[in-house]
């Protein structure tokens, strides 16, 4: 039988939908198989938001609608049998998962405390223990523990237990009275107001107001909105009133005002804008269109029939949620649960342990996890790319590593307040730095004298991205380098062979991939760097394997791979590899490896037993060391195309400082874990030293 917890609250507006997602997250972190259920959705038609961003996260793997009780009509209609079908729907996911995550009623539809029994009387039908969130928004922790109090009695008359209590949405200055208050057994967190998370996004507001995109890039729709302004005003005053993030609503034929703000998001000095809406249902006339369309702003400009007072009340209105769609939202919601929640007495009141299994989740939040414990600096050269500014957002957010960004700062930090961004903890640094330059080029020309380099050389050569980040590196201004979604890997790792050059007895800078299978995470090497590499440095590359398998927790048993096993084949193929066996064993008897091995005599049991019985590796390999780039590159790619697998590489091993190449096809969530990777190596560099 799967674990359950069913969250809920005996108020509206508390914020659980930051606990559930929190709670998911932990989950998918600890267990296989994880499930989410809304017993009462608000409708059946894929539109429940809280559904939306919960089967949207990592790990989940259900329809809309077989996350569905009943909607509220089905409750009004017949409450037993509405109750009846909850329990039998719920028992349909119960039966696919490990775990399972139930999220209660949102108190739209129905008096409170009707509404409030009837959660207690499902989560008891259940058998499901109760998360119980409250809000503090405006009182005091003796207020809320009194919520707390008579919530939990009531919860407990109707045969639902307790086992977790969160405070949402207290004041930031109060938590720790607020935590004190919190019943000890099972008090779990008090969790701050955000102002990222009660931001609606502009999207929500256009809605709201019956709105139509007249200009501007719908892509930024899903940004926050942080103030509301009405410009009724004239532009110079209005000037003096912008805030950063916020919506400007103004009259449709009022042209002076649109030009003046378009130009003032354009202009540094001037906060950026979400958005502009203009009122009245006026459109501009064609002078006007064509200039605003000229001037290619990105800025949203919105369209509505309501006049002014309606617009405003419409706007101010609009409640901001939790939502998939703004990974700014959902980073801060993360974040923030880590933070402020007892994970371990969460997961004590979850009952749940750490499966054996490693799943892609599982292991990507390890590498984050194990990247925030002790913070490196690491340099992204790219920062002209939206990819690399919404990793950064993501990283920064949530307290992963320190970031420098590489590119014009005004550029930089105007783009990713355009795009709604936290990279405010950044520190961005211009490769054409004067000061910097000239220390750099001075050291890279020592570093390239027997090569004919000369400063004044060195001084062209440093100003380029891939060069100016290697020289922080080498420089110990960062840890490390990420670079590579925007040029080539020649152009990444060529500064990295120059300056920062191999470690003492390793020959070969070499690379990895970790392959996240459904069950497990194998170490392939080398699939990205050397095209034939000979017996000495295939036996360089697996233990450059082993030693990165060991960085991260995967214990490594090396398979040296080849179209043959054992002695059955011959050739100067199988023969390299074989050398190259005999050389790891040389070097470093404490690795368990063998070789030359196939593919499936390396991986699977079955076939282990009869081509390798005797083996210490065959069947039950980690790392998997391929004889050349050809046979590495396209293995890798058909494993991760036809079993699913998840690709986190290519990972370089053998430098001295790590600096990690990215594919330019990669996505934000690469980025991530390619930067996490990293600051663990230069962690157990770091460790090394010591």
């Amino acid at each position: 039988m799967a674990r359950s917890i069913y969250i809920t609250s005996a108020e509206g507006d508390s914020g659980k939908s930051t606990v559930a997602l929190g709670v998911t997250a932990l989950l998918t972190r600890t267990v296989g198989r994880v499930g989410v259920f809304r017993p009462v959705a608000r409708v059946s038609d894929g539109s429940d938001y809280v559904l939306d961003l919960l089967l949207g996260h990592d790990g989940v793997d259900l329809s809309y609608e077989d996350a569905v009780g009943v909607t509220y009509e089905d409750v009004h209609s017949d409450p037993e049998r509405a109750l009846a079908t909850i329990v039998s729907r719920f028992h349909e996911v119960e039966r696919r998962c490990d775990a399972v995550v139930i999220v209660g009623t949102d108190y739209t539809d129905v008096s409170g405390a009707a509404e409030f029994e009837f959660n207690a009387r499902i989560a008891a039908n259940l058998g499901a223990p109760v998360a119980l969130v409250v809000h503090g928004q405006s009182r005091t922790p003796a207020e809320i523990a009194q919520v707390v109090g008579r919530a939990r009695l009531e919860l407990e008359d109707h045969h639902a237990k307790v086992a977790a209590v969160f405070a949402n949405r207290c004041d930031p200055a109060q938590l720790d009275e607020i935590n004190a208050v919190l019943p000890d057994d099972v008090g779990v967190g008090a969790l701050p107001a955000d102002p990222v998370l009660e931001a609606p996004l502009l999207s929500a507001l256009v809605e709201a107001v019956d709105g139509t995109v007249v200009a501007g890039d719908t892509a930024l729709l899903n940004r926050e909105v942080r103030d509301l302004i009405v410009g009724a005003m004239m532009p110079e005053h209005l000037l003096e009133r912008l805030a950063e993030g916020a919506v400007v609503i103004t009259p449709g034929d009022r042209a002076d005002t649109l030009l003046a703000l378009l130009a003032a998001h354009a202009a540094d000095g001037f906060p950026k804008l979400s958005g502009i809406i203009l009122n009245g249902g006026f459109r501009s006339s064609e002078p006007i269109a064509r200039l605003v369309e000229g001037l290619g702003s990105a800025l949203p400009i919105v369209s509505t029939p309501l006049d002014t007072y309606e617009t405003a009340r419409a706007c101010a209105k609009t409640r901001g949620r939790l939502a998939r769609e703004s990974s700014l939202k959902v980073d801060t919601a993360l974040s923030m649960f880590d933070r402020h929640v007892d994970v371990v007495a969460l997961t004590r009141a979850l009952d749940v342990a750490r499966t054996d299994v490693i799943t892609p989740l599982m292991f990507e939040y390890d590498l984050l996890d194990r990247a925030r414990a002790s913070r490196q600096h690491i340099v992204l050269p790219e920062g002209s790319d939206d990819r690399i500014l919404r990793a950064a957002s993501t990283l920064l957010t949530r307290d992963v590593v320190d970031l420098t960004i590489l590119g014009s700062e005004p550029a930089i930090r105007g783009r990713a307040a355009e795009l709604g961004l936290e990279i405010d903890a950044a520190r961005i640094v211009s490769p054409s730095d004067r000061e910097l330059v000239e220390r750099f080029a001075e050291t890279y020309a020592e570093l390239r004298a027997h090569k004919g380099m000369t400063v004044e050389q060195a001084h062209e050569v440093v100003q380029d991205v891939s060069f100016f980040g290697t020289m922080m590196v080498q420089a110990g201004l960062a840890d490390g380098m990420v670079s590579g979604a925007a040029h080539t890997t020649a152009h990444t790792i060529t500064p990295s062979f120059q300056v920062i050059k191999t470690t003492p007895g390793v020959s070969i800078v070499s690379s990895v991939f970790f392959m996240c299978l459904a069950d497990r995470v194998l170490v392939y090497g080398d699939c990205a760097v050397n095209p034939d590499p000979t017996a000495e440095q295939l036996a360089d590359i697996a233990i450059s394997s082993a030693e990165t398998a060991l960085q991260f927790h995967i214990e490594p048993r090396i398979a040296m791979l080849s179209y043959s096993t054992g002695a059955s084949g011959s050739g100067s193929d199988v023969d390299k590899v074989r050398e190259a066996t005999r050389l790891v064993r040389e070097r470093r008897p404490d690795l368990v490896v063998d070789g030359p091995m196939q593919y499936d005599a390396a991986v699977e049991p079955s076939v282990a037993a009869s081509k390798a019985p005797d083996s210490p590796v065959a069947g039950q390999a980690t790392v998997l060391v391929f004889p050349d780039l050809n046979t590495g590159n396209n293995t890798y790619k058909a494993v991760q195309r036809s079993a699913g697998a998840v690709a986190v590489g290519p990972v370089l091993q053998g430098l001295r400082k790590p600096v990690n190449d990215l594919s330019r096809g990669a996505l934000v969530q690469d980025i991530v874990n390619t930067v996490a990777i990293t600051a663990i190596q230069a962690q157990s560099l770091e460790t090394q030293e010591d």
